[in-house]
């Protein structure tokens, strides 16, 4: 009898390096204090006179939590862990261990075609190993046991969000600025529509 791969060492491994990342993030931060020091400048300036860099770093931390709440709430659906599950999980932590380069390219060069498009694409790759995530959970018993599947208007949620940021991305190449803006979809209540459309599709 084949033994089954508990999941809790993946998931453990996987908080580990959101931790590191979110960790990381302060270190350009930290390296300001130097810079004033060398310079004989106020430490009020390290606040007002970086607001780029306080910006990118609250923003990469408020997206790595999302994502990270994203896939915690994914993994509540899995039991055992499999070849595919661990590959897919390694792909979406390469997006989480990328992100901060560039949202710390964001504070400078905001406008930038390559930049927004870099940092969109970033989330798109985040977003599509979050929605395969998703589709194995559903597809394998194995790696689902006893829990829960995954609701098919949960899923259609993770793909409404991963068609954004696909949105996002072709806005950005034809006007940069714009594509940013784009992200504010993912604020509108996507579950409720689709849930509310399911149960109208049962009846």
């Amino acid at each position: 009898m084949e033994q089954k791969k508990s999941s809790e060492r993946l998931v453990f491994f996987t908080d580990a390096v959101v931790a590191i990342a979110l960790t990381l993030l302060v270190l350009p931060l930290t390296e300001l204090v130097p810079e004033l020091i060398a310079e004989h400048r106020p430490a009020l300036e390290a606040v007002s006179d970086n607001w780029p860099k306080i910006f990118s770093f609250l923003l990469s931390f408020v997206v790595i939590g999302r994502f990270w709440s994203v896939h915690h709430t994914i993994f509540e659906h899995v039991r055992s862990y499999s070849p595919a599950l661990v590959r897919v999980n390694f792909c979406w932590l390469l997006t989480i261990a990328v992100l901060p380069f560039p949202t710390e390219l964001i504070g400078a060069y905001q406008t930038e075609r390559f930049t927004a498009v870099f940092y969109l694409g970033t989330l798109l790759a985040s977003g599509l190993a979050s929605t395969a995530l998703v589709v194995i959970v559903r597809r394998d018993p194995q790696v689902r046991g006893d829990a829960e599947p995954v609701t098919d208007a949960s899923f259609w949620n993770y793909v409404v969000s991963t068609a954004v940021f696909a949105l996002a991305v072709v806005v950005a190449l034809i006007k940069p600025g714009f594509g940013y803006y784009v992200l504010l979809l993912l604020l509108f209540p996507w579950r409720l529509v689709l849930r509310g459309r399911g149960r109208r599709t049962a009846r």
